[in-house]
């Protein structure tokens, strides 16, 4: 009885969250049908479809001027002005960066890309960090940096052409300034879905980082967990990114990514 009591429990979370992951995919496309919902989130069109009749009676969604298709209500907005203040990244991101922050024992940070250099708009220092450096505000340049090289990757590729056939600044011996190494580590990145500088940056420094996303898709930041390079051994690489690709997802979803599944 108490397994039935708690797998009840667990369904009824999982229809939370998928009706959130609709409300999010109506927000991004304006409308949509069922199909269309069922394929983007990855789930069976029948539960779908009786999750959206449940936010239609709740009037959070309703049809559009074509059958079979559906938008947002006004609900969402009256839900909307219930919000006292508007929550920017650092806000929406700081709980998660701090428990991963203390999981993992090292420096995490959120930063953002301006031009050809990456900004750093908050950090968490981990317990077993050995530095004080606050990298707050401080520019680092794309192709140098974990979280750099999330946004060359997932860039256009025009935009990324045009910052390849540039000179690009060698920071450290191990910083990649050959423009045709740097493309093909970034493929790399784009595959696994995150990325490594290992001692590119400066000197005994490692970092992982990987995309936070909008609720369309876009790459809006990155999440990096950095420290000193011989904590970050070919042998704790996998686990590091695991943590990492779990908490930027978390990020995203509190930034109206839809969660798949």
């Amino acid at each position: 009885m108490r397994e039935g009591r708690g797998q009840g429990r667990d369904n009824s979370v999982h229809s939370v969250h998928r009706a959130i992951s609709i409300l999010q995919v109506l927000a991004r496309r304006g409308d949509a049908g069922v199909t269309e919902i069922a394929s983007e989130i990855d789930v069976h069109k029948s539960t779908v479809s009786r999750l959206i009749g449940t936010l239609e009676s709740r009037g959070l969604v309703e049809q559009a001027s074509n059958r079979g298709r559906y938008r947002l209500a006004y609900g969402v907005v009256l839900l909307a002005e219930g919000a006292s203040r508007k929550h920017d990244l650092t806000v929406i991101s700081r709980t998660v960066c701090r428990a991963l922050a203390e999981e993992l024992a090292e420096t995490v940070v959120v930063v953002v890309h301006e031009g050809r250099s990456v900004v750093t708009i908050d950090q968490v220092i981990g317990a077993s960090s050995i530095t004080a450096v606050n990298w707050v505000g401080q520019r680092s340049p794309l192709h140098a940096t974990s979280a750099g090289k999330v946004f060359l990757a997932y860039m256009p590729r025009a935009e990324l052409q045009t910052y390849l056939d540039e000179e690009l600044e060698r920071l450290t011996p191990h910083t990649i300034v050959d423009p045709d190494k740097l493309d093909s580590d970034l493929a790399v990145v784009r595959e696994r879905g995150y990325s490594i500088a290992y001692e590119e940056q400066e000197i005994g420094l490692a970092a992982n980082a990987t995309p936070i996303r909008a609720h369309d898709g876009q790459v809006v930041a990155a999440l990096a967990v950095s420290g000193p390079a011989f904590r970050f051994g070919e042998d704790v690489i996998p686990t590091i990114a695991e943590r990492l690709l779990s908490a930027a997802a978390e990020i995203s979803e509190r930034n109206g990514y839809p969660k798949a599944g």
